[in-house]
């Protein structure tokens, strides 16, 4: 819990802690069907609910079922903007119980990066599945994208935050 001695961003970002985990302690928390089409993403760590032994594994149709949002942004890797539809980080990670202050995102060729959980809120990053309507193939940072509505906050404009837009994501470890 945040107290008055810490600066304002730590004390801020401990209290998005507090109350993602709280958010995570009312998940639905049932158990995860098992995919039946390929597995396009693995996640693994501190995590209550799983259906791969330790894992939760998701396919397409499974990533589909969960809330999804539609973002509109433009990226520094990208002309024009782009219309993103995806899950919610903070709702896929409520799905798997994550217990954790941070993820390691995993792409296909192991590029990996660090995102604190305290970026996983309501308006935040999503992982995107589809662009422009369409799913994305690997040859155009699919299938997975981890992207953040750019746009909408200044603070979502700086290197540091470009550098957790992993696309071609597979895999997710919650760290505690």
């Amino acid at each position: 819990m945040p107290d008055d001695t810490m600066p304002l961003a730590q004390r801020f970002a401990a209290l998005a802690m507090a109350i993602f985990l709280g958010t995570v302690a009312q998940a639905d928390l049932a158990p995860l069907p098992t995919p039946t089409g390929p597995v396009l993403l693995t996640v693994t760590g501190a995590i209550a609910v799983t259906n791969d032994g330790d894992a939760a594994v998701f396919d397409l149709e499974m990533l589909r079922a969960l809330p999804a949002e539609t973002i509109r942004t433009t990226t520094i890797w990208t002309e024009g903007e782009l219309e993103l539809t995806g899950v919610p980080l903070d709702a896929l990670l409520a799905r798997v119980g994550a217990e954790g202050g941070s993820i390691k995102a995993k792409a296909i060729n192991d590029y990996a990066t660090d995102i604190p959980a305290s970026d996983a809120v309501p308006g935040g990053p999503i992982v995107a599945y589809h662009e422009n309507g369409a799913p994305m193939p690997r040859r155009k940072r699919g299938p997975l994208w981890i992207v953040y509505p750019f746009e909408s906050n200044p603070d979502y404009q700086s290197d540091v935050v470009y550098s957790r837009s992993i696309w071609q994501l597979d895999r997710i470890d919650v760290v505690r």
